[in-house]
């Protein structure tokens, strides 16, 4: 019976919908979650900034005796999962935005793609893309630009959401897109507001749930369940300004770590 806790870390909140729908899935897993809000948002760093920020994230996860890693942050995947992989001695998941998924659904052959600009400038994006494209397929990207900060600071009323949110949304609407890919994981907090503006014929595309299922895959693989009955702890740090905590859920404990 392994009891040690699953890590988890993000730029802020935005990975605490993955942690939220995760333990759903493993009530039984103790987590750990870092918001590593003090050098939020990764999507405006560079790559080799998301890799040592990463790097540290990950260093201090092990430290607090984790049994496997979720990059709950889809910048960080993208940028840094393979310079992890070759240094980290524990499993390591990462959250990719859904474009298999969203090819496999399209019927007007164009997808759109919320992300921010490190994800969709990212190799592992590139090749994502291109491994699942299909040629009639058209990808339409737009940058969330300051959407992360906008959620983070939870401060911005609805109108002025939407009105940015319009802004980014209608554009791909016009292209004819019949899905809507988040490519980060802070926009599930804001999925509402996005239904809201999208025809009733474009659907989001839900990334968390299959990863959450590969993350009970690994762990299977890895005879790393905690089989014991009681419910799990879920510990979250923040290294920044205390989180909004509109975000947290009761029984998660919220402290500040340095880190």
């Amino acid at each position: 019976m392994d009891n040690r806790p699953i890590g988890l870390f993000d730029s802020g909140i935005g990975g605490i919908s993955i942690l939220d729908k995760l333990k759903e899935l493993l009530p039984n897993e103790n987590f750990i979650f870092l918001a590593d809000n003090k050098n939020c948002p990764y999507g405006s760093r560079s790559k080799k900034e998301i890799i040592s920020l990463s790097t540290k994230n990950c260093e201090k996860l092990i430290e607090l005796n984790c049994k496997a890693i979720v990059i709950a942050c889809n910048t960080a995947t993208t940028n840094a999962i393979e310079k992890l992989r070759e240094v980290i001695g524990i499993p390591i998941i990462g959250i990719e935005p859904g474009i298999k998924p969203a090819i496999s659904y399209t019927k007007t052959k164009n997808i759109g793609i919320l992300a921010t600009e490190k994800t969709l400038n990212s190799k592992l994006f590139f090749e994502t893309t291109n491994d699942n494209k299909i040629n009639d397929i058209k990808i339409h990207e737009q940058i969330g630009y300051k959407l992360v900060n906008i959620i983070e600071d939870g401060i911005i009323s609805k109108k002025e959401l939407d009105t940015i949110l319009t802004l980014y949304l209608n554009p791909m609407i016009e292209k004819n897109i019949d899905c809507l890919v988040l490519g980060c994981t802070h926009y599930h907090y804001i999925k509402d507001n996005i239904k809201e503006i999208l025809p009733t014929r474009i659907s989001i595309i839900d990334t968390i749930t299959p990863v959450n299922k590969h993350i009970k895959n690994v762990l299977i693989l890895n005879e790393s369940l905690n089989l014991h009955k009681n419910k799990g702890y879920i510990k979250i740090f923040y290294n920044g300004k205390k989180l909004s905590e509109k975000y947290i859920r009761k029984e998660y404990k919220l402290n500040y770590l340095e880190f």
